[in-house]
């Protein structure tokens, strides 16, 4: 496959029997942001897990950066997942670790070890993010923005070229949902492909960028938000 941080070809989704989603091509270039728009149930985490090598596709190819993602044996994964990030709608956050352990962790757990140099990413991305004031503060201590913040620090410390992120503004409320809306346009601007799924039509209306919509098991590119 090519060099594109993400090239999806021809995928087919399924549980089972069920087709939940066919006809899926499209490809994201580094730096480019697009939504993945469509009802609840419609196929949108279904394929955000099927990227991140949580759900093998029936049929079909998926690259991230030049590497296949379709045919990877499990205990390959983990190195795949080091080219990505991914941002949850429910946090998941370490309850006893800080801010700064929190996004730590996320290079600690790929085989970071010189201390120094995590001390040193990690300031880095939590002063990008907006977060540097808040690197000693525990979950709980935090509000819904800064813990979604910390989430995207801990999916982007790591430099991924793709970030994921499943409904990342459904738990929160609109003005500070169109903050962190903007942070991952910002994240695109700094050279990683976003691709990010929601069903919120104002967050599209007020941030264009491409948007893919999964609709009646099918997946086109579109300019509008027309769910039938």
């Amino acid at each position: 496959m090519s060099s594109w941080a993400l090239e999806v070809q021809h995928l087919v989704l399924a549980y089972g029997e069920r087709v939940v989603l066919q006809g899926v091509s499209f490809q994201l270039a580094k730096g480019q942001l697009a939504y993945l728009t469509g009802r609840t149930g419609s196929g949108k985490t279904s394929l955000l897990r099927a990227i991140y090598g949580d759900l093998r596709p029936r049929s079909g190819q998926i690259g991230v950066g030049g590497q296949r993602v379709d045919t990877l044996r499990p205990q390959e994964l983990p190195f795949l997942r080091r080219k990505l990030g991914i941002v949850f709608q429910d946090f998941q956050l370490l309850p006893y670790r800080t801010v700064f352990e929190n996004v730590a962790f996320a290079l600690e757990v790929t085989g970071w070890r010189d201390r120094k140099k995590i001390k040193e990413r990690v300031l880095d991305t939590l002063l990008r993010v907006g977060l540097m004031a808040r690197k000693d503060a525990y979950p709980h201590e935090l509000s819904g923005g800064e813990q979604q913040r910390t989430c995207i620090a801990r999916a982007l410390v790591g430099a991924p070229i793709l970030l994921l992120a499943d409904e990342p503004t459904g738990n929160l409320d609109p003005e500070v949902g169109r903050e962190i809306l903007a942070l991952f346009h910002q994240i695109a601007r700094w050279g990683t492909a976003v691709l990010l799924a929601t069903h919120n039509e104002n967050h599209v209306r007020e941030m264009p960028a491409l948007v893919y919509l999964c609709q009646h098991g099918r997946f086109v590119a579109t300019s509008g938000l027309a769910y039938s």
